[in-house]
């Protein structure tokens, strides 16, 4: 999809529309020498990678695709959630750190600046969906979505992207701005930093970051589906049929795959922001945005 919204020649040819690519990539990652630099720390330079991608797969622990299939289903599921995907922080600092390249250092400190201002709008407007659903089990919001009704009309059930729409588009806007992608980028910026915190990788090693960030792109495209499009219930169905266990699956895969193309549809249609920029958008604009949802669905809780 990414090679056909670029009309790029090489991607979009390997296999039928290019569905070999990602195997194709993986031989070539595979094939290439594991290099550390000289002056590099090794050992915190080897477990980077490893952390970062371990943050990923983390996420997906919670992440309920049905009534029963879930690997954990934790009463503070989106805190779980929310909590290690921050750990991908310290793996990126590592990374910038132990390379001994001032490249790879700034991209590392560029990072962390970026990550920690975008977790907060991320967590704000996760908090309007909390305080509707009244849980924070990702299990509970999908049964408050299957269970609810607007303005008395229940086939569709309630889902939160409609009560919930500015927070969705703040939530996806700070996702965009956690997986470090365009327009909010610098941190990787290959015209200024060559490749940012991972220049000196290459190899498996730099094929964990890859993995890691198409990884956590699925995953924020699940925990948004779980969150405001009802997750894995199906209009007409009892939350606790059994036959959406098998059903579910196939609808939040569905769901996935919309938001995760919204989120690359992005990622290629707009130019990058400047560090002072993307600093502002955060701080000035996403962040009283996130509080001002939080005050207005306080105010129709009570309310209503």
């Amino acid at each position: 999809m990414m090679a056909f919204m670029q009309s790029r020649l090489g991607p979009n040819d390997t296999g039928p529309y290019g569905s070999l690519q990602l195997i194709a990539d993986a031989v070539k990652f595979l094939q290439k020498e594991d290099i550390n630099p000289a002056q590099a720390d090794r050992r915190v330079f080897r477990m980077a990678p490893v952390v970062v991608l371990a943050s990923t797969f983390l996420l997906y622990v919670v992440i309920p695709v049905g009534p029963d299939a879930v690997v954990q289903n934790l009463d503070t599921g989106v805190f779980y959630a929310l909590a290690v995907s921050s750990l991908s922080v310290l793996g990126i600092l590592m990374a910038g750190w132990a390379s001994a390249n001032k490249y790879a250092l700034l991209g590392g400190l560029r990072a962390a600046g970026q990550l920690i201002a975008y977790e907060l709008p991320l967590i704000l407007a996760v908090m309007g969906v909390v305080i509707q659903a009244e849980t924070l089990n990702l299990q509970g919001i999908v049964e408050a979505q299957a269970t609810g009704e607007i303005f008395g009309f229940g086939a569709i059930g309630n889902p939160f992207i409609l009560t919930q729409f500015f927070a969705f588009l703040i939530f996806m806007i700070a996702a965009q701005a956690e997986l470090t992608q365009t327009p909010f980028d610098m941190p990787v910026a290959e015209t200024e930093l060559v490749g940012g915190f991972h220049v000196e990788y290459t190899g498996f090693r730099f094929l964990l970051f890859f993995m890691a960030e198409f990884g956590t792109a699925f995953a924020f495209s699940a925990l948004a589906a779980v969150m405001f499009l009802g997750g894995w219930w199906i209009p007409g169905f009892d939350v606790d049929d059994n036959l959406l266990n098998v059903l579910g699956p196939g609808v939040m895969l569905v769901k996935i795959l919309l938001i995760a193309s919204f989120i690359f549809w992005v990622r290629f249609t707009y130019p990058r922001l400047r560090e002072d920029q993307l600093q502002k958008f955060a701080w000035k604009i996403l962040i009283p945005l996130a509080l001002a949802n939080i005050v207005l669905t306080g105010i129709f809780k009570v309310v209503f």
